[in-house]
């Protein structure tokens, strides 16, 4: 009876092991969830910087000298067109992912390089956009991003366009 007792105090006395963790390939920052934001087909949150006016636009990404995974430029423009970006002043090699009015991939340029020439040249599908997601060079690929895929814009303010 003594022995069943102590083996019951040992058993109420030791805590049990936690759940294991499920990691998701994808973890994101714990900035992801706040701001705005776009979301990839695989669920990845890209926490996104606004540019919606010229100003904005024409300064982009230009003089950084890195960009965080998960992080990216959300350009907006007033009506649907072909645009074409260049690298000038651009210090980092980005991915530049193009989509229209509906929130699709239209045209996806990967890796796109620095320009060090004055003589930038120019990028672009030349196909109809509303937007152009801008991020580190390698993550379209690393999220398996492709023409046609959906994106999702959270608290953009472009959500209802």
């Amino acid at each position: 009876m003594r022995v069943l007792l102590a083996m019951l105090l040992m058993m109420g006395c030791s805590s049990p092991a936690p759940p294991p963790v499920d990691e998701p390939a994808n973890r994101q920052p714990p900035t992801a969830n706040s701001g705005p934001r776009v979301v990839f087909p695989d669920h990845f949150v890209v926490s996104v910087e606004i540019a919606a006016d010229d100003e904005l636009r024409a300064q982009g990404l230009m003089y950084r000298d890195h960009i965080d995974p998960g992080k990216g430029m959300l350009f907006v423009f007033p009506r649907d067109d072909v645009f074409s970006f260049w690298m000038k002043n651009t210090r980092i090699p980005l991915d530049m992912i193009w989509v229209d009015a509906n929130k699709r991939i239209v045209g996806i340029r990967e890796n796109v390089p620095p320009c060090k020439v004055a003589d930038c040249p120019s990028y672009g599908p030349g196909v109809v956009a509303r937007y152009v997601l801008e991020v580190g060079g390698g993550e379209a690929a690393k999220h398996g991003l492709k023409v046609g895929d959906l994106l999702q814009f959270i608290d953009t303010d472009v959500e209802a366009r």
